[in-house]
């Protein structure tokens, strides 16, 4: 699993690595009983992805992700690593690596929060509410301020064609267009086969003839 920003130590304070991990058990359960679909790691039970869904009434409504989960081995009072799996274009989300930029995580986490408090509300707020004046992605900050219109459309062009129902139009498209090449490409080789077979019957008909004579 790749894409995952490791966030800052802010709140150690007298770590207990027992009360630690009873606590990352569950976070963990209480997030497999949610109505969010989870994927474990078989290798680490503390490494999964969550779907997440754009929050409604937001230029990402519609979309769906899958958000890369770490959890340090201090969580709760080291907060857990997150990161964009599929392309999101948004002023706090590195573009590339699916990083995200988030106060309330990177510096404010507090083991009071727990892994629902992430997807309930850390990452509504933050699609709901870009911050251009600490971005990661400065193109999108940059566009944001200055063309806030042709800002919403890349949005929704992201959102459509990564993490919406266009993601898998696009990708049907193209394996439509893959059948399609490799049938042309078979009947070529058909014809070109076809036409060896036609070569050789005149030839062999051309020498009975030539023998007859």
């Amino acid at each position: 699993m790749s894409n995952v920003i490791f966030a800052k130590n802010n709140a150690l304070g007298a770590f207990n690595p027992a009360v630690a991990h009873k606590r990352k058990e569950r976070d963990v359960m209480k997030l497999l009983m949610s109505d969010y679909k989870v994927i474990q790691s078989k290798e680490n039970a503390y490494d999964f992805l969550v779907e997440f869904s754009g929050p409604a009434s937001s230029l990402y409504e519609g979309g769906k992700w899958e958000v890369h989960v770490m959890l340090p081995e201090a969580y709760p009072y080291r907060s857990p690593s997150i990161g964009f799996n599929k392309k999101i274009y948004h002023p706090n989300v590195d573009e590339a690596s699916g990083s995200v930029c988030l106060d309330v995580i990177n510096q404010a986490w507090s083991p009071m929060f727990d892994l629902i408090n992430i997807f309930d509300t850390f990452l509504p707020q933050l699609l709901l509410y870009p911050n251009p004046a600490d971005p990661l992605n400065p193109e999108a900050a940059a566009l944001m301020i200055k063309e806030p219109k042709k800002y919403e459309q890349k949005v929704r062009e992201h959102v459509r064609k990564f993490a919406g129902a266009g993601a898998t139009e696009t990708k049907k498209e193209e394996k439509e267009e893959e059948d399609t090449e490799m049938e042309v490409e078979n009947e070529d080789e058909n014809d070109d086969a076809m036409s060896l077979s036609e070569v050789s019957e005149l030839s062999e008909t051309s020498t009975l003839l030539s023998e007859s004579n």
